[in-house]
């Protein structure tokens, strides 16, 4: 080792930067590495999403369909094998109601719950829900359960 081979250690340094508008011996002077005119070349720059370099972007392209209806309510689906599930890992043994779809996670405090048919249900539960299908509320009472609409 000597003056001449000398070297941080690895990973010491890590600024990779060109050092631009240093003047025109460092090669990156004058223009900066920016090119002549044009947008790119000014200060304060930023290029809007999906500008296309002027040509009609995508966005704008491709035609609009459909529409959103703003009055529509979005239910949280819980099945009732689900429930039958929270019944065999001890979790729930008469009543199932917000607290508990909270609790494991089935639905948030501030959503609508909608029971669905999918599976079947063999324990006695008083279910709490917003909404019940035609056939999870049979299945329910099927079950000698009893299915109250919140």
């Amino acid at each position: 080792m000597n003056l001449s081979n000398l070297q941080p250690a690895e990973g010491a340094t890590h600024n990779q930067n060109k050092r631009l508008g240093r003047g025109e011996g460092s090669g990156k002077g004058g223009t900066s590495a920016r090119g002549h005119k044009g947008a790119k070349s000014r200060s304060g720059y930023s290029k809007k999403i999906g500008f296309e370099g002027g040509q009609m972007p995508l966005q704008r392209r491709v035609p609009k369909f459909g529409f959103t209806n703003i009055n529509r309510k979005e239910y949280e689906g819980v099945n009732l094998d689900t429930l039958q599930l929270l019944v065999d890992n001890g979790i729930v043994t008469d009543a199932v109601d917000m607290t508990v779809y909270v609790s494991n996670r089935l639905a948030t405090k501030n959503e609508i719950v909608k029971i669905l048919g999918r599976g079947e249900l063999k324990a006695k539960l008083k279910v709490s829900a917003h909404k019940f299908t035609a056939t999870a509320k049979a299945a329910i009472e099927a079950a000698g359960g009893e299915a109250v609409t919140l």
